[in-house]
């Protein structure tokens, strides 16, 4: 039997409710599929900063340094707001880790069940078969990472604050390449979101990547959209992409409007996957679900689990190469939230069956 060696990080908030339930799920499929699970856990965000005093210790960091992957719940809250905004969670673990293991390019699905139209805020005849589409996100170039970056008082007592959006040719190349890979398992059509008509890093950008497309992929259809148009169309008619490609932070706002056309956040997995490869000759990855740490509901037992398992699905798919049981956790996670026409949305109150509840109803399936 294979072993699959992986740091699980549960977080803060949510996070470790629906860890638990997705890991319930992984070891099921692994006695179906003949696999054996190695994991350790560590502290991330918020509650590594209350054990080790920063929110991305280096136990943690070696414990990811010693797995073949990365099992990410979520990080953040409210209590550790009133940090200094380089030291808040979000910002001083998810940016580090990215930046550690050089996950540079994102993976995110947006996927709404035909059954499950109602669940978004889109009108049903805009899309009576759901949606299926893709957004890949660059995650460690750009604005969220360029220098300089600083906040200064000026000769006239104002402040300022600076930030700086850097591109390099060989990060647009690097995932221009996952978005054909995306694209050559989908349809074959790729909009590439820019603001070229404004940057100087989108004027590269789109260069970059036509030339890339061009030489490396021209049997794929490449259309190219600024951002702000992007939105509109999102929010319009999505099933008019297929895979959307773009930069980091129009990627961090994007996914988000897809996630909530989508239905909910609590539905959406997604994958950071980085240049170096595991022991096993798969990309090292992080694998997160989208929504956040919800602490309103923390502790409630009432979070949608679904997220955190679709993302199970895709570190077995993705880093270890289990494409059968990968698609047999996807099926089953369909089916438990549209049978019954039930809308999986528990994190929004729409189906409080409860977590565990959820996570019995795709263990039934599988």
């Amino acid at each position: 039997m294979k072993t699959l060696k992986f740091a699980v990080l549960p977080g803060d908030g949510i996070g470790p409710e629906v860890m638990e339930v997705a890991l319930d799920v992984l070891k099921s499929a692994g006695e179906k599929f003949s696999f054996t699970l190695d994991y350790e856990n560590a502290d991330i965000g918020g509650i590594a900063i209350d054990n080790h005093g920063t929110a991305f210790p280096d136990s943690t960091k070696q414990v990811c340094e010693a797995s073949e992957a990365i099992l990410f719940g979520s990080v953040g809250g409210p209590k550790w707001e009133s940090l200094p905004p380089k030291e808040q969670p979000e910002r001083a673990a998810l940016l580090p880790i990215r930046k550690t293991f050089s996950l540079y390019a994102n993976v995110r699905p947006g996927l709404l069940y035909p059954e499950l139209t109602d669940a978004s805020p889109l009108k049903k005849e805009r899309i009576p078969n759901g949606i299926d589409i893709v957004c890949i996100r660059e995650l460690t170039g750009g604005i969220y990472f360029g220098q300089p970056k600083s906040t200064s008082t000026l000769e006239n007592g104002e402040e300022q604050a600076i930030d700086t959006m850097v591109y390099k040719t060989s990060e647009i190349e690097r995932i221009s390449k996952v978005a054909i890979d995306t694209a050559k398992a989908r349809g074959n059509r790729v909009c590439s979101v820019d603001k070229a008509n404004v940057l100087e890093t989108s004027v590269l950008w789109r260069k970059v990547v036509t030339a890339y497309f061009a030489k490396h992929a021209p049997e794929i259809e490449l259309s190219h959209m600024y951002v702000d148009n992007a939105a509109m169309q999102l929010a319009r008619d999505p099933n008019q992409f297929d895979v959307l490609f773009t930069e980091n932070m129009f990627g961090d706002i994007l996914s988000d409007e897809m996630g909530v056309i989508c239905g909910s956040l609590g539905m959406l997995a997604s994958a950071s996957l980085g240049a170096q490869k595991n022991s096993l000759g798969f990309p090292f990855g992080l694998y997160e679900p989208s929504g956040g740490t919800a602490p309103d509901i923390a502790g409630q037992g009432i979070a949608n689990p679904c997220a955190q398992i679709l993302s199970v699905a895709m570190m077995l798919r993705y880093s270890f190469g289990q494409l059968e049981a990968a698609t047999a956790i996807e099926i089953a996670v369909e089916k438990a939230v549209t049978s019954g026409n039930r809308t999986g949305d528990i994190a929004f109150g729409l189906d409080p069956i409860g977590t565990k509840a959820m996570g019995e109803a795709v263990l039934s399936y599988l």
